[in-house]
């Protein structure tokens, strides 16, 4: 042999550096990814990140428009082989042949523009020419002209607020948009998504939403710990309001609209998705998406499929899926389990590989087949299986099985039998500021 082919590696000498001088990653070569200003009609541009499988022709776009930052969102993965890096909904996209377009929304992160919380249609709540449903008809109008790797039809998807810019689209809907997917998104703030769950308000997850969302543009602010419990920064401020007095929060215009508008009135029944959409033509096929153990935004997803039901005459563009799900598991890791809760199977993994991606596949690819989905998909836990049904709900007036009314009961318990003693109609609590409850 030669001397080169004998050579060793070279040992580490006790004291010196194990860190090189230079060092080149080997960097994968399966996708390419773009990074655009796309201009809406009033001139402002908005950041857009591209995902584009490398070799792509003719492949749908999916388009997921976000406050929380494209950049971050498209973040660590350069190379397929390492898509779980990306959100797990993401990483299957690409890997299934989609065009993954993420976008800041205007006002948040790199894009241009004013921001605000849950913008308005345009009307009395927001006087500009401009809001999210025109701003995804502008992307999807350049997105179709100017990405030839595409097949030119385009779908929306988004969970949570990308959840409720993906309803948006569905108002006047560009003709390239084919089909939408809305996963807990926020709908009515005030009835039952994140600020207000029928006028209980959420004061630590919106006060802590709320300042790191709009003290910043890419909401690098991080909320204040004023102590190492947070608890006692509670117990001390003793209100909401005081806290947020305390923190400079009374500068910011969201606090000041929800200290303005604690009931339910017209500041949040006009900006109610679901009611927009009840006056909208269904034209696009949608599949909402709801977690059962969703503690943000367990209203949206349910309340816009009964609201776009109605005009689904002939079942096949209104879809829903029940899941066991927390807030954003179904589309950023596993639905294995719920805390000690087993489901015997990755329940996340199976909706976006046996319901979402089939569904976008018929309505977005060349030649694809019908995905075949039952209008409603639902989990049942306790049995673990997923059930299919024509309508959704199963049970309650107007279907062959009617409602069972629950009563309280004593002990803090539940019962069907209906009390017998008024003495037990009702239960009470001491509501003190002193003591707060930190979450509801």
């Amino acid at each position: 042999m030669s001397n080169e082919q004998t050579k060793t590696p070279s040992q580490h000498v006790q004291g010196q550096t194990e860190i090189p001088a230079a060092f080149t990653p080997i960097i994968g070569d399966d996708h390419v990814r773009r990074e655009v200003m796309i201009p809406m009609r009033d001139g402002v541009k908005l950041f857009t990140h591209i995902m584009i499988p490398k070799g792509a022709t003719r492949a749908p776009m999916m388009l997921d428009r976000t406050p929380y930052g494209a950049s971050k969102n498209a973040r660590i993965s350069a190379s397929l082989r390492g898509a779980m890096t990306l959100h797990a909904f993401h990483a299957d996209l690409i890997q299934a042949g989609y065009i993954v377009v993420l976008q800041d929304i205007r006002g948040k992160y790199k894009s241009e523009g004013d921001y605000m919380m849950n913008r308005p249609l345009c009307g009395p709540l927001n006087p500009s020419a401009t809001d999210h449903a025109t701003d995804a008809w502008d992307t999807i109008q350049w997105l179709t002209e100017s990405v030839p790797e595409s097949n030119g039809r385009v779908g929306t998807i988004g969970i949570s607020y990308d959840g409720f810019t993906t309803l948006m689209s569905l108002v006047n809907p560009h003709p390239a948009l084919k089909v939408a997917v809305p996963i807990n998104p926020m709908v009515d703030n005030w009835i039952g998504d994140d600020w207000f769950h029928n006028g209980a308000f959420r004061q630590g997850a919106t006060l802590q939403y709320v300042y790191v969302q709009t003290t910043a543009k890419s909401s690098e602010l991080p909320w204040p710990s004023l102590r190492q419990d947070e608890y006692e920064t509670w117990l001390s401020a003793g209100s909401a309001g005081e806290l947020a007095r305390q923190l400079g929060m009374a500068d910011l215009p969201f606090w000041q609209s929800i200290t303005r508008h604690p009931d339910y009135d017209s500041f949040w029944s006009e900006q109610a998705v679901d009611k927009t959409l009840a006056r909208q033509p269904l034209t696009v096929p949608t599949l909402h998406v709801h977690s059962q153990w969703d503690a943000e935004d367990s209203y949206g997803a349910m309340a816009t499929y009964v609201a776009m039901e109605p005009k689904d005459s002939v079942n096949d563009k209104n879809f829903l899926v029940i899941g066991p799900w927390s807030h954003t598991s179904v589309g950023f890791g596993e639905g294995a389990s719920l805390g000690s809760v087993k489901f015997g199977s990755d329940t996340a993994k199976w909706f976006r590989s046996h319901l979402m991606l089939p569904f976008l596949d018929q309505h977005l690819k060349d030649e694809a087949k019908p995905a075949g989905l039952s209008p409603v998909t639902a989990f049942e836990s306790g049995t673990n299986i997923w059930r299919q049904y024509k309508s959704w709900p199963q049970s309650g007036p107007g279907t062959a099985h009617p409602c069972q009314p629950l009563y309280l009961s004593a002990g803090n318990s539940l019962t069907f039998a209906k009390p017998t003693s008024k003495a037990n109609d009702f239960d009470e609590f001491i509501s003190d500021p002193a003591k707060p409850v930190t979450y509801q």
